[in-house]
């Protein structure tokens, strides 16, 4: 029997899972434009149809994307 057949299954999915206790990664525009190849138009066109995750604003005028729901996308 070999050493990740006798591991049990809860501990086999654990180390498949990436680790999200850390700090997300936020992107800004140019980021996510340099990632997804549209235009700054069509990304927010996008967002506001519901087809592309939204951003979230951490300031009135500072919006970032996640990268974790940008690779998702």
């Amino acid at each position: 029997m070999t050493a990740a057949a006798k591991r049990p299954e809860a501990e086999t999915d654990a180390a498949a899972a990436p680790d999200r206790s850390g700090p997300r990664r936020m992107l800004n525009e140019a980021q996510v434009l340099a990632i997804i190849p549209v235009s700054r138009t069509t990304l927010y066109r996008m967002s506001k149809a519901g087809t592309f995750p939204a951003g979230t604003f951490i300031s009135p005028n500072r919006k970032v994307w996640y990268e974790s729901e940008i690779i998702a996308w």
